[in-house]
């Protein structure tokens, strides 16, 4: 099977098909950084991250773009609020937003631009418009003139120009058409301002992706992704400015489902925000990462306590195993192939519900071969193991997960000191002394350290 994926803008699940042989060019709409992230906001980043690293173990060579958009309207709010410039916020912000993404394992974009360092593109991009006739400065504003455009505009989103809400980003008196959405907004007082030939002022919001996308893509690239929240309006204008001035723009749409809680959308409004520090309170940061990948990147997430506790303890099983099985191989076999059914389960769609299927068949398949002591059989499961979670990013013995050097090297202390313990317990045992034995083990209980005695020796885990 070859990968397929739904592409939003034809409503239907298509063959992939790259736009160069070999190479995959990835545009995705990133954080607006009016506040620290909460795990709706790092759903995205997770989830394409999974379609990246799918992509590259396919043999695609894959150039990833995530934006920033450093200044909006909200960013103002927040920096009046404060008292503070408006780039104290982003750059706080998007701090916050790096450090999240790093520590659920995403890997870093191949370049990740700023809005506001753009703003040539985009004066660009607008006098092209203006140019073919889809645009026009009013009241010290520049619009796009929706009805020059109306025969495609409502494709993506699937509606019709007359049944849309006008749009809400400036004063609707100096428009043609309530639906005209703003390129560049004129000067207010107390914001920043960037010279153009319209006058003085700052970029609409749609404007500063379409001009970042080709800058660093290409005029036509592979993919463009998002949260469903974002397909109207800012990508129905994303694509319709694009294709106007005459870039055949994103070849696929893709859109993550919303992370909801008690059936609303995630959001800072509704003050039901779950911040990803106070997140990994509850749970590690694979954890985490497990849970926000398990369902379908397509599907909503209701979130609640029990479906995250059940999300980790899903994640320990396969964890559990890896590490028994690590204990008696060795060296893994890193070119080992996938199962197929793994392979053809994110070929259809990225669906991880269903890999995930065959990363726990397996594992309990590689938890039976332990048992026997088949070592052929253990090597092997594990292998097909920690490739398939490799692609997931959800390798427990990958540098990501394991620690700093630091925390490496506190473990290899604690290991050598339990050992000690361990070997006075098993010399208990072989002269009978039980009640020696069991005070050891629940000295080691009581200090964080759980004991299990397995069929190759005990072994020792600090409880979670």
């Amino acid at each position: 099977m070859s990968l397929r994926l739904y592409d939003t803008s034809t409503r239907a699940v298509r063959d992939f098909v790259p736009v160069q042989p070999g190479r995959v060019s990835i545009y995705l709409c990133g954080a607006t950084v009016q506040a620290p992230p909460h795990i709706g906001h790092i759903r995205s980043g997770v989830n394409f991250d999974v379609m990246r690293r799918w992509l590259t173990r396919s043999g695609y060579d894959v150039s990833f773009c995530r934006n920033v958009t450093d200044l909006d309207d909200k960013i103002l709010r927040v920096a009046a609020e404060e008292g503070v410039p408006w780039f104290v916020v982003s750059e706080r912000n998007q701090r916050a937003f790096t450090w999240a993404y790093e520590a659920l394992g995403c890997l870093p974009p191949t370049v990740e631009p700023r809005a506001m360092g753009h703003i040539p593109e985009m004066v660009e991009l607008i006098h092209r418009l203006i140019d073919k006739g889809h645009a026009y400065a009013a009241g010290g504003d520049v619009y796009f003139d929706v009805m020059s455009y109306a025969e495609r505009y409502g494709r993506l989103s699937n509606q019709r120009p007359e049944n849309m809400r006008a749009a809400a980003d400036t004063d609707a008196d100096c428009k043609r058409d309530p639906r005209d959405f703003a390129l560049w907004k004129g000067a207010k007082p107390g914001e920043p301002t960037w010279p153009t030939p319209w006058g003085s002022g700052r970029p609409g919001w749609h404007i500063e992706c379409s001009a970042m996308a080709t800058k660093y893509l290409g005029e036509t690239f592979d993919i463009h992704g998002g949260g469903v929240d974002l397909i109207f309006p800012h990508h129905e204008n994303e694509v319709a400015q694009s294709q106007a001035a005459g870039d055949g723009f994103a070849r696929y749409w893709l859109h993550n489902g919303m992370l909801k809680v008690g059936a609303e959308k995630m959001s800072k409004s509704l003050g039901n925000s779950l911040l990803v520090p106070a997140m990994l309170t509850k749970v590690r940061a694979v954890e985490l990462r497990y849970y926000l990948v398990a369902a379908h990147y397509r599907s909503s997430i209701d979130y609640s306590e029990e479906a995250l506790a059940e999300a980790a303890a899903g994640y320990q099983r396969i964890e559990g195993f890896v590490t028994r099985a690590a204990e008696v191989i060795h060296d893994v076999d890193a070119a080992a192939p996938l199962p197929q059914a793994f392979a053809d389960a994110l070929d259809d769609d990225l669906g991880v519900p269903q890999a995930l299927a065959v990363v726990h068949e397996v594992v309990r398949e590689g938890n039976v071969a332990l048992a026997h002591g088949n070592k052929e059989q253990v090597a092997r499961l594990l292998a097909e193991t920690q490739n398939m979670l490799d692609v997931l990013g959800l390798d427990p013995r990958s540098p990501q997960w394991r620690g700093s050097a630091a925390d490496a090297g506190l473990h290899e202390t604690v290991d050598a000191l339990v050992k000690v313990a361990l070997e006075q317990r098993q010399a208990a045992r072989a002269r009978k002394d039980y009640a020696a034995a069991d005070a050891i083990r629940d000295q080691l209980a009581a200090a964080g350290v759980i004991v299990e005695d397995t069929p190759q020796g005990p072994r020792w885990e600090l409880a979670r």
